[in-house]
């Protein structure tokens, strides 16, 4: 199974604001994942789009990956804090405000969905029983409660 990741550092964002985009990628495939973030409304998405497509070149360069890109998805992916750059603004009578320009350092890392199981399927197909209809389950039956009167 090939797991590639890439990593953006010193991006210009919060990790907080970065992670509220990560959050609606992961766990999808590569190519929604990529959907999803074109239509997101976040300057930020932009730039974790290119991460992912480095990702994905990343796992192609790979020795062992099957050449399916298809069979990738987004295993996971976070934004760690980086540096902040300290900044002062002016302030009312002679004072300064101090501004904290945010960094975050972007990861995707991306996996290869294993081969689909088929057993379950074959053994029904050669003739393996199957709970009959109406067959009772172990667990005890829940009580019917009569309608509330008003």
């Amino acid at each position: 199974m090939i797991d590639a990741h890439a990593t953006s550092r010193y991006v210009r964002t919060s990790a907080q604001k970065a992670g509220l985009v990560l959050a609606l990628i992961r766990g999808k495939d590569v190519n929604e994942a990529l959907a999803t973030l074109r239509f997101t409304r976040k300057a930020i998405a932009e730039d974790i789009a290119k991460v992912l497509r480095s990702a994905i070149a990343n796992a192609q360069n790979k020795d062992g990956f099957s050449g399916d890109v298809d069979r990738l998805f987004v295993s996971a992916c976070y934004a760690n804090q980086g540096p902040s750059q300290k900044r002062v603004r002016p302030a009312p009578m002679g004072r300064a405000f101090r501004v904290l320009k945010r960094t975050a350092h972007l990861t995707v890392r991306v996996s290869e969905r294993p081969e689909k199981v088929v057993a379950i399927a074959a053994d029904r197909a050669a003739g393996a029983p199957k709970r009959p209809r109406g067959a009772v389950s172990k667990k005890p039956a829940a009580r019917k409660r009569a309608p509330a009167r008003r």
